[in-house]
């Protein structure tokens, strides 16, 4: 996915880092990602995730917080306010970009912001949440001994995820005195929430209490199996997908005219990670599906091998073309089917020389049909477009693209 690096001012004017992450070709709404508490942009959770989304075409913000990560200011002058207000500040860069932000994605204390920044923001049509608690003073937990320490003389060095970062009393104040319920009764959006049963960091009670306390439309998924920051890739691009397809419902997507010298637009396949064999396979952003390959070969085996989708292919374009034969000519056809098999054979026994590929088609035909009828369909079969181009000789041009690694 194209990522560009940008900067924008924060609630104290400092400037926040941040990435935008644009799909190839028109983008067709946009989103923007908090990241938990003391994390950055660059979680492993959000860079999966924010490549998920720009499979489907939503181009996603996901920038640092005040005093985090690569942004500017002090972290230790922040609070969950001010979380908030750098949170509607980044909705309203992108708005001047022309990419007004439709989803809100907040993980953990993110998440808490995101729906409180919600009901300020009234473009946004849908809000996703992930492991995010009830009431954002639950992350003082993490505070340990430390909080009194915090509360009696001000401030205190507190060691968080293996980093030490100066918490003062006002930001205790003000996550303490924060509260969701009254933003949950007011977004005007859709939620999803998102959280693990086994969260050891924020327990899954917060879920069922957000989404209690939460207005229809609401749903609910389980994260089984996957620990608070997601750190399985595979839990990450799970919640992706979901996400994804979740918000499809919702957000008010702007598709692009049609090429006509690119009938068929452009597939992208685009790799989940160097460690694996999994692929995103996206079609003009509207459409996303997965390859794999099984572990043997060492893949994960969560999708259709690169021939089985050749093999589906061929099945798919010998319905379509039955169904539509049929309909022309106002047969009796009430159901129609395909099984497709790939496999390799002896040219002699195929007509050719050496070995060459071979697919097996068996056609199952439904309805009041004569024999004549199902041996005329049976001929059809072989008219079909995907099968002339996998018997005649298809011409593939490769090229390097111009953009290479981005930023």
């Amino acid at each position: 996915m194209p990522t560009r690096k940008i900067v924008f001012p924060g609630h104290d004017g400092s400037e926040l880092a941040a990435r935008l992450d644009l799909p190839n070709g028109k983008v067709r709404a946009a989103a923007l990602f908090a990241h938990c508490f003391t994390c950055s942009k660059d979680i492993a959770a959000a860079c999966r995730i924010a490549e998920g989304l720009t499979a489907h075409g939503i181009a996603v913000l996901r920038f640092d917080f005040t005093g985090l990560g690569h942004s500017g200011g002090e972290f230790a002058n922040t609070d969950f306010s001010s979380n908030v207000e750098d949170l509607t500040l980044a909705a309203g860069w992108m708005t001047a970009q022309g990419m007004p932000v439709q989803l809100l994605i907040g993980h953990s204390l993110g998440g808490a912001a995101a729906i409180s920044a919600a009901p300020r923001l009234p473009g946004v049509r849908a809000i996703a949440t992930i492991g995010a608690p009830h009431e954002p003073g639950h992350v003082l937990h993490n505070l340990g001994t430390e909080l009194e320490t915090i509360r009696a003389e001000g401030s205190a060095l507190v060691s968080l995820a293996g980093r030490e970062f100066t918490i003062r009393r006002a930001f205790v104040e003000d996550v303490s005195a924060a509260s969701l319920d009254a933003a949950l009764g007011r977004m005007g959006a859709a939620l999803l929430v998102l959280h693990a049963p086994r969260d050891m960091t924020v327990g899954v009670e917060n879920a069922q209490a957000i989404f209690t306390a939460a207005k229809h439309p609401k749903s609910f998924v389980s994260l089984d199996h996957s620990d608070h920051l997601l750190s399985d890739a595979r839990d990450a691009g799970y919640a992706a997908d979901v996400i994804a397809s979740w918000a499809s419902r919702y957000l008010a997507f702007e598709d692009a005219a049609p090429d006509p010298s690119l009938p068929e637009g452009i597939t992208r396949v685009s790799e989940d990670d160097p460690a694996g064999l999994r692929q995103t396979i996206s079609v003009e952003g509207r459409h996303v599906l997965v390859a794999d390959e099984p572990a043997r070969l060492g893949g994960s085996d969560q999708g259709p091998t690169p021939y089985q989708l050749l093999a589906a292919a061929l099945g798919a374009c010998t319905t379509m073309t039955l169904r539509m034969y049929a309909k022309r000519k106002g047969l009796a056809l009430d159901h129609v089917a395909c099984d497709v098999s790939h496999g390799k054979c002896h040219g002699t026994d195929c007509g050719e020389g050496g070995k060459v590929d071979e697919f097996r088609r068996t056609i199952h035909l439904s309805g009041a049909l004569d024999d004549d009828q199902r041996a005329r369909l049976l001929e059809i079969a072989d008219k079909c477009p995907v099968h002339h181009t996998l018997q005649a000789q298809a011409v593939i041009r490769t090229q390097l693209a111009e953009d290479q690694d981005a930023d």
